[in-house]
């Protein structure tokens, strides 16, 4: 058996990546299953590297707030703001101080110094401004897709004004109270003002669509990406605000999968621009249905992974990412009859798995699902293994 799973693997470059795959897939996804580990996120940073330089992608999207992540791509394509500045205010969840991070982001740019435009890398968040205990205001999203209509189509069309917009959203304090997320009674969500910008918002979107002719002639294609950005984040902003207001036992299972959704749709197009890396945690990106428990109560949703494989097929491919020790968290040999513990008793540091090959030779003697005694760390489910295009191995993970 042990032959057998060594004939299965390959070394960790952008090469083993392609020979799992029939074609170079538009999304080419690689999932982790614990946060905050930059061993993990500098292993990312080389196989973005090599995916550049060998498989012609350009554009690296993260689990980071999608408006955020403006502020880093306008750094690496033009030079903006100092690389603290960008590292402060260009991510979500704390990630702009982690040293992998940084890296990535003074790579790109470095690479891009004094290329075209066309060869350019770019960087794209496609997580919602949402963090654990609380959502952003929709102010940001709703009035930047305001401002660039209002600068381009006669006023007369706009189903507002930018004073009306700033009266209903009121302070961002109303929006960001994170006792929300447990007490829907918190939540401004389901207010008179909250109905009334989820019209508008549908009418400012409604109005870019019927524009587009007149809109291609006045603006840039990044300009008209950006206030496509703006629209499905405000909506979805909105949607997520409203079903924090929500008491129904429904309620916590509706967030987790609109947060997907914006995933999805933000990656899509992301897909309708060019070939993209997206890097992110494992039940964000597998296209099997998504489970956790919060607040008490199991919950199950269909990840980003899973919608956009709907919509793209084989032009979305998705490797996930197992590990067999994290000891500084509590995380120590796997078991040997788990899937991580048959890849940790070979002598390889890393390795791509390929996953098809390896669930034929382990045949009918499925591996015991593991049991991670750190919150932090979701272990890999050995049924959804077949499910993937392939397997990244980390025997080790070191604290940096």
């Amino acid at each position: 058996m042990a032959t057998d799973i060594k004939d299965t693997i390959h070394a960790v470059d952008a090469a083993a990546f392609m020979r799992l795959l029939p074609a170079r897939p538009r999304l080419l996804a690689l999932g982790e299953p614990t946060h905050g580990e930059d061993a993990l996120l500098e292993l990312r940073n080389e196989l973005f590297r090599r995916l550049v330089e060998q498989e012609g992608y350009r554009t690296i999207a993260l689990e980071t707030d999608c408006l955020r992540g403006l502020v880093v791509d306008d750094h690496v394509t033009s030079g903006a703001g100092t690389l603290d500045e960008v590292m402060e205010h260009g991510f979500s969840h704390d990630w702009g101080g982690s040293a992998a991070n940084r890296e990535l982001v003074r790579w790109m740019r470095a690479y891009n110094e004094g290329r075209p435009a066309s060869e350019r890398l770019r960087f794209a968040g496609f997580d919602g401004p949402l963090e654990i205990t609380a959502a952003e205001s929709p102010r940001q999203a709703l009035t930047a897709l305001h401002g660039y209509l209002a600068a381009r189509v006669d006023a007369d069309l706009l189903p507002c004004t930018a004073d009306t917009l700033d009266d209903l959203l009121g302070t961002d304090g109303r929006w960001t109270e994170p006792a929300a997320m447990m007490d829907p009674a918190r939540s401004v969500g389901r207010s008179d003002e909250a109905g009334r910008l989820r019209l508008l918002a549908d009418e400012l979107v409604a109005l870019f669509d019927e524009q587009r002719p007149y809109l291609i002639t006045v603006s840039s294609a990044d300009e008209r990406e950006r206030a496509r950005l703006y629209g499905r984040t405000a909506l979805g902003l909105l949607r997520y605000h409203h079903w924090m207001a929500d008491t129904s036992p429904a309620r916590l299972a509706r967030l987790v999968a609109i947060r997907d959704q914006m995933m999805s749709r933000n990656l899509l197009a992301l897909a309708d621009r060019g070939p993209t890396f997206v890097y992110a945690h494992n039940s964000h990106l597998q296209r099997e249905k998504s489970s956790m428990r919060m607040g008490g109560r199991p919950l199950e949703w269909w990840s980003a992974g899973a919608l956009v494989d709907a919509e793209l097929g084989e032009e979305y491919a998705f490797v996930a990412m197992a590990l067999g020790t994290i000891r500084h968290q509590g995380v120590d040999v796997p078991p040997p009859d788990t899937l991580e513990g048959l890849l940790y008793a070979l002598p390889e540091e890393r390795c791509v798995v390929d996953v098809r090959r390896l669930a034929a030779a382990l045949g009918d003697s499925r591996p015991a699902p593991r049991v991670s005694p750190w919150f932090g760390y979701a272990p890999l489910d050995p049924a959804h293994l077949a499910a993937g295009d392939g397997l990244v191995f980390v025997r080790d993970v070191p604290r940096r």
